[in-house]
């Protein structure tokens, strides 16, 4: 292998803050079996795909609002090796039975806990609540997703109990103060992030490499095509676990500072492929209002605090929901490859079911939506359950309309076709017609025959069909009444 990526030490981590070799494992490994394997048992497997949050562990990762964040994550789906060099707490290391976290003392004298296996996991993501640095127990705000305290409920969308119920639970969330002044963890936060580790390790066939840099990614990439890139490993550590995938090369690209740039300038926004959705809702603060409405539906703060925004397109899975909003948003996409770089608009990236443009030895880079935005913008999302699920349909809309007429019109779908695809006939029998509901019902119709649902556990294509044309008056009705 010609790259600059052997490491000169043996990988390790710093567990509960004691320095800890990963040792000779095997690649594929979870940081969820190599955490039980060390007698650090609290973290459980409930679903082995990121549904449940038991294996919920605390990762030191660089912060928005404070140099470090101590993020909670999905520990059955993280290779170890991608945890080299990093920071990791888990229930354990929070507290103990003779001195219990303030997230484990609330938990405890208000009644959240029955059977115990989901603990644990709500201890851990609840800690990374707790020590959210932009939350203040002084702002009084109260409703029905967040508690006097600043405490924000979706922080545990990812975290399922199936005997305590969760009115305890919340309870024990809206009890929490401020860290103490003492709180080395919280002291923690302050100090900078653990560096990235340039990484290798191997074992019989199969090998991890964390390159220390894109152009010795890009270099791996032209000499290995087949090589698995990751990065929060959301995707493949589902393949991993359920399917039995064995990569021989896995190539991690999560920590690379040339795929983890962000700038909002004057006509565009750059967001780096590597960014996390966590990561990018707080970057972006709201100001794209059609990825601020998405963020909340997509999965759960779990798996938004690992998938990466290139990870969720370079899949080319026809039911993410990033698609349908940046197709809405005009974005367009940066790839790369040893050749250099090239521009692609990201309604020309998807070709067929889980195909897309992007060459083998080429990674996406960086995700440009235009400015200025459009003024009147949604994303609806059809799913069986409001939070952490597959969305059966999704919509994303990017409207102007002058003096009542419809001047541009843009609508991303997913769910509906073997890719995502723009609503082109829609569009168009939108677009130079007045905004009223008689050219919506009419556009509605349109819609409805937009791309080739098809029937399938989540859905009828039927119904695909007339959600599609229901949206779209849903859209119109709520714009007309703001």
């Amino acid at each position: 292998m010609t790259t600059t990526t052997q490491a000169l030490r043996a990988p390790s981590i710093k567990v509960n803050g004691a320095d800890t070799a990963i040792g000779d494992v095997p690649v594929h490994t979870t940081a969820l079996d190599w955490l039980r394997d060390r007698g650090l048992t609290g973290a459980k497997e409930g679903c082995a795909e990121g549904e449940c949050g038991a294996c919920s562990v605390l990762v030191a990762r660089p912060g928005t609002d404070a140099p470090t964040d101590w993020t909670a994550v999905n520990a059955c789906l993280l290779p170890i090796a991608s945890l080299d060099g990093q920071e990791v707490i888990t229930s354990e290391g929070l507290g103990s039975p003779e001195t219990l976290h303030p997230v484990q003392r609330e938990l405890a004298v208000r009644g959240g806990s029955q059977c115990g296996y989901c603990t644990p996991g709500f201890v851990c993501s609840m800690a990374a609540e707790f020590y959210r640095s932009t939350r203040t127990t002084s702002n009084g705000h109260c409703d029905h997703e967040h508690g006097p305290n600043g405490f924000d409920l979706h922080s545990l969308s990812g975290n399922l109990c199936r005997c305590t119920g969760y009115r305890p639970i919340r309870d024990a969330a809206y009890a929490l103060g401020d860290p103490s002044a003492d709180d080395a963890l919280a002291a923690r936060r302050y100090a900078p992030p653990p560096a990235p580790a340039t990484t290798r390790m191997e074992q019989g066939d199969a090998e991890f490499v964390r390159p220390a840099g894109l152009d010795d990614v890009l270099r791996l990439l032209a000499e290995r095509p087949d090589a698995r890139i990751v990065a929060g490993s959301t995707d493949l550590g589902v393949e991993v676990n359920l399917r039995g995938l064995r990569d021989p090369l896995v190539v991690a690209i999560d920590r690379l500072a040339e795929l983890r740039e962000f700038e909002f300038g004057r006509d565009e926004i750059r967001i780096g492929a590597a960014l996390t959705l966590s990561e990018i809702e707080r970057m972006l603060a709201g100001r794209v209002p059609l990825l601020a409405e998405m963020f909340p539906q997509f999965a759960s703060r779990l798996i938004r605090n690992g998938a990466t925004i290139g990870g969720n397109l370079g899949t080319g899975s026809p039911i993410g929901d990033t698609p349908p909003a940046l197709l809405a948003l005009d974005a367009s996409l940066v790839l790369a490859s040893h050749r250099g770089e090239r521009v692609v608009p990201l309604a020309d990236y998807f070709t067929g079911y889980r195909q897309t443009l992007k060459a083998p030895d080429e990674l996406i880079k960086t995700v440009v939506v235009p400015l200025p935005l459009a003024p009147l913008t949604a994303f609806h999302k059809i799913a069986k359950r409001r939070f952490d699920d597959i969305s059966s349909v999704a919509v994303g809309y990017a409207v102007d309309v002058a003096d009542g007429v419809v001047r541009e019109a843009r609508i991303g779908l997913g769910g509906v076709a073997a890719t995502p695809l723009r609503a082109r006939a829609t569009e168009a029998a939108l677009i130079g017609k007045p905004w009223t509901e008689h050219t919506v019902r009419e556009a509605a119709t349109v819609m409805a025959a937009e791309g080739t649902p098809m029937d399938d556990h989540r859905a009828s294509s039927s119904y695909r069909s007339a959600m599609l044309g229901q949206s779209l008056l849903r859209f119109h009705a709520e714009e007309v009444l703001a």
